[in-house]
């Protein structure tokens, strides 16, 4: 059985070292996958499954290499707004929209480096339904300005629950504020604090025997931000489940 790190209980940041979430507007670029109903956009990179059923629709995209960082944006939200270049193919008063990061696009290398979601380009591979928000379908692939916004979500963050009786598996979704989750802890009724490990996309890792105990999170998000779960997960609970908490960011 692997063994997980004790932890103390972590001091709160400093408000003079807490960063903030970065607001400026980038240059960046749009497409779109899948169809109106949200086909192919479903589960993919982050660990998210069923996006209607988890509170995420279709306000969603896959991002690129260089927006993605290895899984570490999942649930991140970011505002876009269309840009007009030589084709003007941006819908008149159309404002911006808002999604959350829940895919990756991943690079094409046959082609050159510079297009689609190849490196270095800031790609946005909307849901089709997102995309039309701004452009047209024929546009294909539009400029776009985005920038980091908060996360706006209905009840409580969200944990689900998944591995084996030695190997715990956790996806925290549906999270406000900055969104993006960069630390979790985890502690059984019969335990201290155990550092958890982000595996792939947003799903984090402990391999300790926690089956028969209450779980209680330490969730920390992109802006250092951090908040306690306790007592979320009752000791009844199952593989496959997921339980709410009573409070977001």
């Amino acid at each position: 059985m692997a063994s997980s790190r004790l932890l103390s209980p972590s001091p709160s940041p400093n408000p003079i070292d807490v960063e903030k979430i970065d607001t400026t507007w980038y240059d960046g670029r749009a497409t779109f996958y899948g169809d109106f109903r949200g086909g192919e956009t479903m589960k993919g990179a982050c660990g998210y499954g069923n996006l209607f059923q988890q509170g995420y629709g279709l306000a969603t995209a896959a991002l690129s290499t260089a927006l993605f960082n290895d899984g570490g944006a999942c649930g991140a939200c970011f505002e876009i707004m269309c840009v007009n270049n030589e084709h003007n193919w941006c819908i008149p008063n159309a404002g911006t929209i808002k999604i959350t990061a829940t895919n990756f696009c991943p690079p094409d290398y046959t082609k050159t480096q510079d297009i689609w979601c190849n490196p270095p380009q800031r790609h946005f591979d909307l849901s089709l339904y997102m995309f039309t928000k701004m452009a047209p379908y024929r546009a294909g692939v539009i400029p776009v300005r985005y920038r980091r916004t908060r996360c706006h979500k209905l009840g409580g963050i969200r944990f689900e629950l998944k591995g084996n009786p030695y190997w715990l598996l956790v996806l925290p979704y549906n999270v406000g504020g900055a969104g993006d989750v960069i630390d979790v802890q985890i502690k059984g009724s019969s335990t201290g604090w155990l550092q958890m490990k982000r595996n792939w996309g947003q799903n984090w890792e402990v391999g300790s025997y926690l089956v028969g105990q209450s779980l209680s999170f330490r969730v920390t998000t992109s802006d250092w931000k951090t908040k306690e779960f306790d007592n979320v997960v009752p000791s009844s609970w199952e593989f496959g489940q997921n339980f709410v908490g009573k409070y977001n960011f």
